[in-house]
């Protein structure tokens, strides 16, 4: 009896221990599982920021961000990189420069511009000048005297700058178009200065030929609007405020 007693008593202790190694390899299996599964969470993330970082490096606008403390995912709007922000005395500025304009029925010869460096006042070469020439006709002196009644009123700096288009110059006066495009600005700011009493310590020309297109120089309408004279009002805010 002692001996059967014996042997049933090694017996319950094999099919115990065959309990615990099942129970321990379900943990182990339930513990894989979830290893797995944290690894399968943090490669979709991984991923949704590889893929926010490579649209931002292509230049694409808007993008992702993954918040590190939480699994919540937030889209930023699309910015507009060509945007420019313009302060706000400028517009008051071109407002006032723009209504100036058309009070004086100056819209088919002059167009209105602005930038964050101030106000342009682009003027057509038919109004000012003949083909090839400096000499400022006389409906353009009439229209810089009307002109000249707006920036006497003003106490900004103002830039003459002349433009051509790539047609090469064909005359004795000048030799190239950088020349004509120099001449041009200068005769505006004598004009300006010595008939129309604008300060002289406020101008300044500049002539940048037909390397500066306002639009290309493809088609016959294209190269006269090319063609062109801007009296720049320039932004300054200590000399606004003067």
């Amino acid at each position: 009896m002692a001996r059967r007693k014996k042997v049933e008593q090694k017996a319950e202790s094999t099919g115990g221990w065959i309990v615990t190694f099942s129970d321990l390899m379900s943990l182990l299996l339930t513990f894989f599982i979830l290893l797995y599964s944290m690894s399968s969470v943090s490669e979709a993330k991984f991923l949704e920021a590889s893929q926010s970082l490579q649209m931002a490096l292509n230049g694409r606008g808007g993008g992702t961000t993954i918040l590190t403390d939480s699994t919540s995912i937030v889209k930023e709007p699309p910015a507009s990189p060509t945007e420019e922000v313009i302060n706000p005395e400028i517009e008051e500025l071109y407002e006032k420069v723009t209504g100036y304009v058309e009070e004086n029925d100056l819209t088919s010869k002059v167009s209105i511009e602005m930038d964050k460096d101030g106000v342009y006042v682009d003027i057509k070469e038919s109004v000012l000048f003949g083909s090839g020439n400096t000499d400022i006709s006389e409906p353009g002196k009439k229209t810089l005297s009307v002109l000249a009644e707006l920036v006497n009123s003003l106490k900004n700096d103002l830039v003459i700058e002349g433009y051509t288009d790539d047609v090469p110059i064909r005359n004795s006066s000048f030799s190239n178009n950088w020349e004509l495009s120099s001449g041009r600005a200068i005769s505006v700011l004598r004009y300006l200065s010595e008939q129309e009493k604008v300060d002289s310590k406020r101008l300044s020309a500049k002539g940048y030929g037909e390397y500066t297109p306002s639009v290309p120089n493809n088609t016959d309408a294209n190269r006269a609007i090319n063609r062109r004279v801007n009296i720049v009002i320039v932004y300054d805010s200590q000399e606004a405020r003067r």
